[in-house]
Parts: structure tokens; C-alpha cells; sequence
């Protein structure tokens, strides 16, 4: 499945056949896409703050709310804690994720507790990512830490002897630093 695919599903579900809806919000995705960011699923559902469904859209990195290009709702799944799904007679079918970054209430959700369970699936896998990240930082950190020290070393002594000029040494040190 690609973005195009699912983006036009979720549309579909939510009942908007606006092509130009549906374009824009396929640009605003793929503008924030991480390279190795993949679709995973998506589904209709309604913020509370807006009236008319929109589309959420499940990744491989975060939960995306987004209706009527406007900017999207993202919800990082490494910080996602839990989703749960209740019913109620006025807003149907309610989706509450809650993350590190704060909880997100989405009502009127299609397929909602199936939906839940890739959230839960994929923000389960998202915290393994991340954790095997961390653990393999630290063993790169001090390298590149001495490697960066010993360049600026280096920047230092060529401006010493004379070899770089002040301005050469500043703008050299700060692409060297960020």
C-alpha cells in the first residue's frame, strides 16, 4: 500500500470525494514523510474540534489526523502509552490515544477497535525502534565526540600557524559543530 492508496481509502470511508481534499492532504504528508516512515493503515474519524470527519493515517512513526488541508494532528508512536476504544450514542464509536505528549480523543471512528489495535501494534514496534537506538547510541557517541575534538584540534593549529584566517577558522569550527 502506498500513501496515495491510503489516503484515498480513508477518504472514501470518511464520504469526502473532494479531489482537491484529497491532494492536499496527500502534499501535506508526504512533505513530513521520514525516509523510512511506511503507511500502515488508515481509517475516518472525527476530532472534537471540527465538525466534519477527516482521515486518520496510521505509520510506521506516528498517528495523523488531518481534515480539509489543514496542518495534521501528529501523535508520535514512540510516545504512544495505550489506545482504547468506548461507545457512546451521541459521538458512536470513541478512540482515546494517550501518549507522553498528551491524550487524543477522536470520535465517530471507523473500524475503531481494529484500528486501536494497529496503534497498539505499531506504537509497540516504534518504542522497540527506539529503544535499540538508544542502546546503540552511547557506543557511538564517544567516538564521533573524539572524532569531532580532534578535527577542532586540527582547525586550531592550522589557525595558530597562520594558515587559516579568522574568518576561515570561524566558519570552518561552526559547519564542524552545526
Amino acid at each position: 500500500m502506498d500513501w496515495t492508496d491510503l489516503i484515498d481509502t480513508a477518504f472514501d470511508v470518511a464520504g469526502n470525494s473532494s479531489s482537491s481534499t484529497r491532494a492536499e492532504a496527500l502534499r501535506t504528508v508526504e512533505a513530513s514523510v521520514a525516509a523510512d516512515e511506511k503507511p500502515v493503515a488508515s481509517t475516518a474519524g472525527r476530532h472534537p474540534d471540527h465538525f466534519r470527519k477527516g482521515v486518520l493515517v496510521l505509520t510506521t512513526h506516528r498517528l495523523l489526523f488531518l481534515k480539509d488541508g489543514k496542518p495534521p494532528v501528529p501523535v508520535p508512536l514512540s510516545a504512544v502509552t495505550d489506545a482504547t476504544v468506548t461507545k457512546s450514542r451521541i459521538n458512536g464509536e470513541v478512540l482515546l490515544v494517550v501518549a507522553l505528549t498528551g491524550s487524543h480523543r477522536f470520535e465517530d471512528v471507523i473500524k475503531a477497535e481494529v484500528f486501536a489495535e494497529q496503534v497498539r501494534a505499531a506504537a509497540r514496534l516504534a518504542r522497540e525502534a527506539a529503544q535499540k537506538s538508544q542502546a546503540a547510541a552511547p557506543a557511538a557517541a564517544p567516538s564521533s565526540g573524539a572524532d569531532l575534538l580532534d578535527q577542532l584540534e586540527r582547525l586550531a593549529a592550522l589557525h595558530t600557524a597562520g594558515a587559516l584566517t579568522d574568518e576561515e577558522f570561524s566558519r570552518a569550527k561552526q559547519r564542524l559543530i552545526g
